[in-house]
């Protein structure tokens, strides 16, 4: 199969582009750096420097490499996570740039649309873990508001693709090499230096993905599926007070330091402190059942070991 990759280079990326190699599809990597092209070229794959907002030439660039299939891994996220991170251009590459890439994937005559989402912006409601099938927190607020609206422009657009099967998948929190929580990764700088409290009793609900699971669930959903939504995520969501405590371990660092929410609402402000105390995970039910997808690490537990030593 011939698959095009927006977003190549990335944490996921970079993984999906050598697993798709491996498994004997043809690969055109677009990303926005010409030093990174040329890691995409060495890895074996074609490689386009592209910038997603540029429509004609995202179109030229896709046309022209006839893909069976599109990825769409398109984020511009900043290089530290923090409590109130600046989205406002990975929203933009949900909006705009989805706009402009889906366009590319009609013109090129393209099959199946493959787009990134997240698992972590359903309603902060009800279940603590959540299926496809629950509504995202469309009533959030402050930056997390135009970050959940974002994902679900992107999702219609997906789902509205002409002639074209649209899958969405939304990952976890990602950990392994290029995320926040690699080793050299800044969650994991913050947990060294003991920043990264646990906030309350600890309630909110983290569902993790490895970033090696996250491309072979981006294979299984180019070669297979039905169209539609599917959360990608390890077989055990788990509250902050069970992960955080875990990774520190991992890591050789301190156990994290635990702070009361008021406090919390003072450093962070009270979206954020939401966030650390509402929030839901997700189940990979589906996936596994209608992808064939089974993940290597079924735990963070498991992976938190493995890609911190």
């Amino acid at each position: 199969m011939r698959v095009f990759v927006a977003g190549a280079s990335g944490a996921i990326g970079t993984p999906l582009v050598r697993q798709l190699l491996g498994a004997g599809h043809e690969v055109t990597g677009m990303t926005r750096r010409e030093e990174r092209a040329e890691a995409l070229r060495e890895a074996g794959a074609e490689a386009v420097v592209c910038d997603a907002f540029d429509a004609e030439a995202l179109r030229e660039a896709v046309v022209a490499a006839r893909p069976e299939a599109v990825v769409h891994l398109l984020t511009a996220l900043p290089p530290k996570m923090s409590p109130n991170p600046e989205l406002g251009p990975t929203n933009r590459l949900r909006t705009e740039g989805t706009r402009n890439l889906v366009a590319a994937a009609e013109a090129a005559g393209a099959r199946r649309l493959v787009a990134e989402s997240i698992a972590f912006a359903y309603a902060q409601r009800g279940a603590w873990v959540k299926d496809e099938e629950d509504e995202l927190f469309a009533d959030a607020s402050g930056s997390f508001a135009a970050t959940v609206a974002a994902l679900g422009d992107l999702e219609d657009q997906v789902a509205a693709a002409e002639g074209i099967e649209g899958l969405v998948l939304r990952y976890g929190f990602l950990y392994g090499p290029g995320t926040y929580y690699a080793a050299d990764g800044s969650q994991a700088d913050e947990f060294r230096k003991r920043r990264a409290p646990v906030v309350g009793e600890g309630t909110a609900v983290f569902s993790f993905i490895h970033v090696e699971d996250a491309a072979a669930a981006t294979v299984a959903a180019l070669e297979g599926g039905a169209p539609g939504v599917y959360n990608v995520v390890d077989d055990e969501p788990a509250r902050m007070s069970e992960w955080m405590p875990a990774y520190a371990e991992a890591l050789g660092a301190k156990p994290p330091r635990r702070i009361p929410t008021w406090m919390a609402r003072l450093a962070v402000g009270a979206d954020a402190v939401g966030l650390a105390t509402e929030m839901r995970g997700a189940d990979n039910a589906k996936a596994k059942r209608e992808l064939g997808w089974e993940p290597a690490y079924p735990s963070w537990r498991r992976g938190f070991a493995a890609s911190l030593r």
